[in-house]
């Protein structure tokens, strides 16, 4: 069948119109890894040390080339990143016990229970008031982010990964790019 010449613009306008919506639709679901973090503005007077690092595609890809290809640590971080899209770290140390509001934290881990995330690990201590979760995104097959949320009395840290997470590579970004040490193995 022919499609009349005065009906082929509007049919090629709604066609690209679709495959828009499509792709919106598709970069909105790979955005749903990225968390929205509350402000922490008031806590960085309280906190005797801040740190909050935001790197977005363009910042991750500027950092890496100050990755020395040639340091096996700095090749790995390189690969290790490769896919990423966003590194989000918030921490905060304060020299008394629970001088951050916990519901500020609790607005986070809320995020976590959206469909798409799930938990990795899970690690709670009452007696010293300390709580580590990792959670992972998953669409498909395919892992599109990474959270981490640790706190503990005078101390809480986010760390939040959007983009290709590899977890065989993941290790290569501690202590890179504002990732602490991920410590999960137990201590004897």
């Amino acid at each position: 069948m022919r499609v009349p010449e005065d009906m082929r613009t509007p049919i090629t306008s709604l066609l690209a119109l679709v495959i828009l919506a499509v792709l919106a639709q598709q970069a909105a679901l790979a955005g749903d890894a990225k968390l929205a973090l509350p402000n922490f503005q008031a806590l960085e007077s309280k906190a005797s040390e801040t740190v909050s690092i935001t790197l977005d595609s363009s910042l991750i890809a500027l950092a890496a080339r100050w990755l020395d290809s040639d340091k096996p640590e700095d090749a790995a971080a390189r690969r290790a990143i490769a896919g990423i899209t966003g590194i989000y770290v918030r921490s905060f140390t304060f020299d008394s016990d629970f001088a951050y509001p916990q519901a500020d934290v609790d607005s986070v881990r809320k995020q976590l229970s959206a469909p798409g995330w799930q938990q990795l690990v899970q690690v709670h201590s009452r007696k010293e008031h300390n709580d580590v979760d990792v959670y992972i995104r998953v669409d498909g097959n395919k892992a599109n982010g990474l959270a981490i949320i640790a706190s503990e009395p005078r101390e809480f840290t986010i760390v939040n990964i959007v983009g290709a997470v590899d977890l065989q590579k993941l290790h290569e970004l501690e202590g890179h790019f504002g990732i602490p040490p991920l410590d999960l193995t137990n201590k004897k």
